[in-house]
C-alpha cells in the first residue's frame, strides 16, 4: 500500500492511499463470488454465470463498488497507523482511480490534531470558594432525611394546608366551556410542589373535603397549549382526601435507625458536617479546576478544524444515545418528546464539545511542556479500576479498547495530572 500525506491548512490534510491492482483484482473477485448467486444471466442456472461474461453483459464495473467498499476501511487503517500526523476526525473519502488492472486510488481528507500555544498556565488566580459547614446547612438535610422517612397519615378534621398531599377531582373551563386535558379524577396533588400552574395550589388552601371549591387562575403566556396561553380560567375541584406527612422526631432512636455510623443526634450532626464537608471541598475542586482551566483557553492560541468538531458531536450524540438506551428510550423517541431534529440537537451540544475539545488540548499541551507522564504502575491501577467497573477481566479489558488503548489510557492519566497541576498552581483570591 501507498501513503501520500498533503497538508491543506486549517489544520486538514488528504492522505492519497494506494491499493495495489493484484488487491484490487482479488477484492473484484471476491466481490463476484459473494453476489454471483443473485445475478441471473440467461443459459446459465443462478450463481454459476462466468464473471467474464456477467461484466461483458452488465459492464466491466459491476463488481467495483463492493470491491472498493471491502478494500477502503482496512487500506484507510492501515494508512491511519503508518501516517505520523495525529488524525482526529473521521475521514472523507472520494475514489480517484478505481479500474481493473490498475492500482486502486482513493484519498480521504482529514482533521489533524491542533497545535496549541500556550499563555498563562502557571499562577492562575480564581475565587476562594467557601467551603465551611453552616448549623443551617446540616439542619436542611437532616430534615430531608426525616422527610425520606415520614409517614403519610389521613386527615378528616381539617382543611387543607399548605404542605398537605390532596386527592383531587378537578375540571376545568375556559370562558365558561369545559376544554380538552382539563378534568381529572382522584389525582394526587402536594400542595406547595408547582406541579399545577401558578396559583392553583395556593388557591386550594383552605378548601373542605368532599366540598366544591373554585379557583381562578390565568395560564401563563407560555403555556404549551397555544390555545390556552394566557387565558383566565375557573377549575372546579373536590378534595376526596387529604393527607399530611409526619415526620419522626429527631431523637437517638431516629439515628440508630438511619445511620450506621452515629447512635446520638450530636455524633450524627457531626457525620452529616464531614459529609457536607466532603461534597462542598469537590464541589470547590471541579469549580476550581474549571475557571482554571476557562483562563488557560482563554489566553492560549489553537485552531480547531471543523471537522473535529463534527466528530466530537457525533460521538456525544451516540454516547447521550446510549445512555437514554438504558432508560428504555430511543433517541428517535427522544427527539419526538422533544420536538428537536437530530440536527438541532447537534447544534445544541456544539459548545460543550467545543469546550471539551479546548479543555483536553490546553490540558495535554500543559503535560507536555511540564514532561508529565504516566507510570506503568499507574495504567495498571487504572486498568484494574476499569476491569472492576466492567466487571472484566483486565485482559479483556485490553482488548475492548483496543489496539491504541493502552496509549489512551496513558493519555487520559497525563491529562488527569496535569488538571492537577495546574489547580495546585492556582492562586486563590
Amino acid at each position: 500500500m501507498g501513503l501520500q500525506v498533503e497538508k491543506l491548512g486549517n489544520n486538514m490534510a488528504r492522505l492519497t492511499i494506494e491499493v495495489s491492482a493484484e488487491e484490487l483484482e482479488k477484492a473484484i473477485e471476491d466481490a463476484y463470488r459473494k453476489n454471483r448467486n443473485r445475478i441471473s444471466l440467461p443459459g446459465f442456472r443462478k450463481g454459476k454465470a462466468p464473471r467474464k461474461m456477467l461484466e461483458q453483459m452488465y459492464g466491466r464495473e459491476l463488481f467495483y463498488e463492493d470491491a472498493a467498499n471491502a478494500l477502503i476501511p482496512e487500506a484507510y487503517e492501515q494508512a491511519y497507523d503508518e501516517c505520523e500526523e495525529t488524525i482526529v476526525s473521521a475521514p472523507k473519502v472520494d475514489v480517484v482511480q478505481l479500474e481493473g488492472g490498475k492500482p486502486f486510488i482513493f484519498t480521504a481528507e482529514v482533521a489533524l490534531k491542533p497545535e496549541v500555544t500556550l499563555g498563562q498556565y502557571k499562577g492562575i488566580s480564581v475565587e476562594k470558594s467557601d467551603v465551611n459547614v453552616t448549623e443551617e446547612e446540616i439542619m436542611a438535610q437532616i430534615d430531608r432525611e426525616r422527610d425520606k422517612n415520614a409517614r403519610t397519615v389521613d386527615i378528616t378534621d381539617r382543611a387543607v394546608q399548605d404542605g398537605d398531599i390532596a386527592t383531587i377531582d378537578f375540571e376545568g373551563f375556559v370562558d365558561g366551556e369545559a376544554f380538552e386535558g382539563g378534568k381529572g379524577s382522584n389525582h394526587p396533588l402536594t400542595i406547595g410542589s408547582h406541579t399545577f400552574i401558578p396559583g392553583f395550589e395556593e388557591a386550594l388552601i383552605g378548601a373542605e373535603l368532599d366540598k366544591e371549591t373554585e379557583v381562578n387562575v390565568t395560564f401563563p403566556e407560555d403555556y404549551q397549549a397555544e390555545e390556552l396561553a394566557g387565558k383566565p380560567a375557573v377549575f372546579k375541584c373536590t378534595v376526596r382526601r387529604l393527607q399530611e406527612k409526619q415526620l419522626p422526631e429527631l431523637d437517638d432512636d431516629f439515628v440508630s435507625e438511619i445511620s450506621e455510623e452515629s447512635d446520638t443526634v450530636e455524633e450524627y450532626k457531626e457525620e452529616i458536617r464531614k459529609t457536607l464537608e466532603g461534597r462542598k471541598a469537590e464541589a470547590a475542586r471541579a469549580k476550581k479546576e474549571d475557571a482554571v482551566v476557562d483562563a488557560i483557553i482563554a489566553d492560549a492560541q489553537m485552531e480547531i478544524p471543523q471537522p473535529m468538531i463534527e466528530t466530537q458531536q457525533r460521538q456525544m450524540v451516540q454516547d447521550y444515545a446510549q445512555r437514554l438506551q438504558y432508560q428504555g428510550i430511543t433517541f428517535e423517541q427522544y427527539m419526538q418528546f422533544t420536538g428537536m431534529t437530530r440536527e438541532q440537537f447537534m447544534e445544541q451540544v456544539k459548545p460543550q464539545v467545543m469546550k471539551r475539545i479546548q479543555s483536553r488540548l490546553v490540558l495535554e499541551a500543559v503535560a507536555a511542556a511540564e514532561n508529565i507522564t504516566a507510570s506503568e504502575e499507574e495504567i495498571e491501577e487504572e486498568l484494574k479500576k476499569m476491569s472492576e467497573a466492567y466487571q472484566m477481566d483486565v485482559e479483556k479489558v485490553e482488548d475492548m479498547l483496543g489496539k491504541d488503548g493502552r496509549k489512551q489510557v496513558s493519555e487520559d492519566i497525563c491529562v488527569r495530572k496535569a488538571a492537577d497541576f495546574v489547580v495546585e498552581n492556582a492562586v486563590e483570591e
